[in-house]
């Protein structure tokens, strides 16, 4: 090979790490308690504003899941001063943006504008921080939109999936809610959100966090006229329960019968966002499956071809964590994929990785991280998460060292301490019927639910094997079909039983059409249905479950959304069949 054919063989060296110039930033605390920091940038005439609440939806009371959500919401959407209108023509009058919001360990009003429009865009933040009026249509309009959307989640798989991990790994810690529940909902009242304001928005529980084009002295004599005033309290603190320690490896199976696919996801206990264990975890997951280029992705997707993508996440936060590796994949495949997600889980453990592997995974960690900080917003966002973690001041400065000080003997020994698949807790979404046998030999224990929560058991019987349990099903039922434009559509569904098997039509606005019952097995069945709509042959599937007279489940169009349905008895089978 000539020189010149190995130059255009061999990759450049990569260049020296260039240091990362980050504006200084300036911290003071208010006599009232309000930490505020302030970061002086005038590349752009732009300003980020972000007010940050060391309190979460882990904070909300134990009876009123989502309230912190709903809170929230609801903070633009009137004021002592001025209604949800507007608030809403100010921010746009000004040509700024302006919203709140939660996570598990802190909550935040953000908020951005032109430099021109501090003053207006200041007072406004403190408007609907302090001063919130929680007008009940606006309380009631957010209970109906949040009853909406909790029934377009459960419809999904993925808010399934991480449903049923948080419930498994956390226990009665409160990072096990990830959302409210019907009951939570029509139990929150305005006199709730209004204490549960009182109780949290103090300043002593804040941080106020300014990046962009400023006059230090400045913004710190505006801020202090808007919020010295503003009253401190006493804080709750994250005196919560430690997470249940797992002792064995058992599966939590969500029955979605018909699904075609099985949502796989493999968890461990993982660590704090605090714990010295953090960087060597995050090159650990890197390799193991943060990208496209990870080892569980090379696996499943480019050489066996199960999945789109398999991948594993490190979800460290402020009071305890999981490490989870996670993917779709075609229900048929269900235990090949399980048996190369466990392969993986064990080779990181056991053998150390490659001088190439380490190499690339911190190439890509410290030259993202840049990226990440290339934007006010972005910038902003990293200065809040500091504050709400508590990581040290000098955190951006020093996180690239931290990423390349990571040995090799550091990963395996994370590894072995975090990734323990004798220890896992296997959540699968999909069709109970065909995961059965696929799971039995990974996990030493087998939890079938429904998509409510609930605890079930899976049945292979046929329908005319299962004796009364068909009655369950058979009789006239009123149905209310959810679409995605948050409106209902009213079906009956009639279902028979006779020796030829189970029969049912569906009468609806979108057409009438026959079921063909594929399964039943006491509890959930799955059918086919084929209708016109508008003069088109429509093929679809209904599965759903059935328990007390009550039915929910979900229907699957060709090319369309999924839609979920509830309905409810209205007519027995018996009381069908009775003489007149």
């Amino acid at each position: 090979m000539t020189e010149n054919q190995n130059l255009l063989s061999t990759p450049p060296p990569p260049l020296p790490t260039r240091p990362i110039k980050l504006p200084t930033a300036y911290e003071t605390t208010l006599p009232n308690g309000l930490v505020v920091v302030v970061v002086e940038d005038e590349r752009l005439p732009l300003v980020s504003y972000r007010i940050a609440f060391r309190t979460g939806d882990a904070h909300d009371p134990a009876e009123l899941p989502g309230l912190m959500d709903m809170l929230t919401g609801l903070l633009t959407e009137g004021t002592e001063t001025r209604t949800s209108r507007e608030i809403a023509d100010e921010v746009a009058r000004l040509g700024a943006t302006l919203q709140a919001g939660a996570s598990s360990d802190y909550t935040t009003v953000a908020a951005s504008s032109l430099a021109t429009f501090s003053d207006e865009i200041l007072e406004l933040m403190a408007d609907v921080v302090l001063r919130p009026v929680f007008p009940p249509n606006e309380v009631e309009l957010a209970k109906q939109n949040t009853k909406e959307s909790l029934k377009q989640q459960r419809a999904q798989p993925a808010f399934l999936a991480s449903e049923m991990v948080a419930r498994v790994m956390f226990g009665d810690h409160p990072y096990s809610v990830t959302a409210p529940t019907p009951e939570s909902i029509d139990a929150t009242t305005r006199e709730r959100l209004v204490e549960f304001h009182r109780s949290t928005f103090v300043a002593n529980n804040a941080v106020f966090v300014i990046a962009g084009d400023v006059q230090r002295d400045a913004i710190l004599q505006r801020i202090e006229g808007l919020f010295g005033d503003w009253q401190a309290g006493t804080l709750s603190g994250d005196n919560f329960p430690s997470p249940p320690r797992r002792t064995s490896c058992s599966a939590y199976v969500v029955d979605r019968p018909g699904s075609a696919q099985a949502n796989i996801v493999i968890t461990s206990a993982g660590i704090t966002r605090t714990s010295p264990d953090y960087f060597p975890m995050l090159v650990m997951h890197t390799i193991l499956g943060a990208n496209a280029s990870s080892r569980l992705f090379m696996n499943l997707r480019e050489e066996k071809g199960y999945t789109y993508g398999a991948y594993s996440s490190l979800d460290a936060r402020r009071t305890a964590g999981t490490f989870r590796a996670t993917a779709e994949v075609r229900t048929p495949v269900t235990g090949d994929s399980l048996k190369e997600f466990f392969f993986e889980l064990n080779r990181i453990r056991s053998e150390p990785v490659s001088e190439k592997e380490i190499s690339d995974a911190k190439s890509y960690l410290t030259g993202v991280f840049p990226l990440r900080l290339e934007t006010q917003e972005g910038l902003i966002d990293q200065l809040v998460q500091i504050k709400m973690f508590g990581l040290p001041d000098n955190y951006l400065e020093i996180y690239r060292n931290r990423i390349q000080e990571v040995t090799i003997e550091q990963i395996q020994e994370v590894a072995k301490k975090y990734v323990k698949p004798e220890e896992a807790a296997i959540v699968i979404v999909g069709d109970g019927s065909q995961l059965n046998e696929q799971v039995k030999p990974y996990a030493k224990d087998i939890e079938f639910y429904n998509t409510s929560g609930k605890r079930k058991t899976i049945k292979t019987a046929a329908a005319a094997e299962l004796g009364n349990q068909v009655t369950e099903l058979t009789g006239n039922w009123s149905l209310q079909i959810d679409t995605p434009f948050g409106q209902s559509i009213p079906a009956t569904l009639t279902v028979s039983h006779s020796e030829a098997g189970l029969a049912g039509k569906v009468e609806s606005e979108m057409g009438d059409g026959e079921l063909v019952f594929k399964t039943f097995d006491g509890e959930s069945f799955v059918a086919a249905i084929s209708f016109d709509v508008a003069g088109h042959r429509m093929e679809a599937q209904i599965a759903g479950q059935v328990a007390n007279e009550q039915m929910e489940g979900s229907i699957t169009l060709e090319n369309a959304p999924e839609l979920s349905f509830t309905g409810h008895k209205t007519v027995r089978a018996d009381a069908q069949q009775a003489p007149s």
